[in-house]
């Protein structure tokens, strides 16, 4: 499994990928001790029809008070988010979920991504566009925790 510590962008999106692989294989849930161990989690959850792990859910809360965090801070990671900010709430009117976050919004977008690529469906270049910029943005936060995380005791 990606660790958190590695790259937690990575971590979360692995983490709603196998939500999603043991929804629609549940007979696959005893493959490996990961997947059986995730599987125990959802179910403990109360997930297995919808929604996310709390490690998921946990790591996205981290990411987001970095988020905050940076927004207050840092003036380019603010004009990325800004430049980011009409395609977002595009997306977000899209969803079930208009009030979700930037940053999960961020999360669904590059997910909904690799699933249009699994399936082999084109993506358009005005999307590629915003992946890449939402990419890069949930690159530099993960750069930024794991910076963080090094230097705490």
């Amino acid at each position: 499994m990606k660790s958190k510590k590695e790259n937690i962008a990575e971590y979360i999106l692995y983490l709603w990928q196998m939500e999603d692989y043991l929804r629609a294989f549940p007979e696959h849930a005893e493959a490996t001790p990961e997947l059986h161990e995730l599987n125990e989690m959802m179910h403990r959850e109360g997930i297995m029809d919808g929604g996310h792990l709390a490690l998921a859910q946990n790591a996205l809360a981290e990411l987001e008070d970095l988020h905050a965090e940076l927004l207050n801070e840092d003036a380019m990671y603010r004009a990325a988010i800004i430049r980011l900010q009409p395609s977002l709430n595009l997306l977000k009117a899209k969803t079930d979920n208009p009030t979700m976050s930037d940053l999960e919004a961020c999360f669904t977008l590059l997910y909904q991504i690799m699933l249009l690529h699994l399936q082999k469906k084109p993506v358009s270049p005005e999307t590629a566009s915003v992946q890449q910029q939402a990419t890069q943005v949930l690159q530099f936060l993960s750069k930024t925790y794991i910076s963080q995380a090094q230097t705490l005791p």
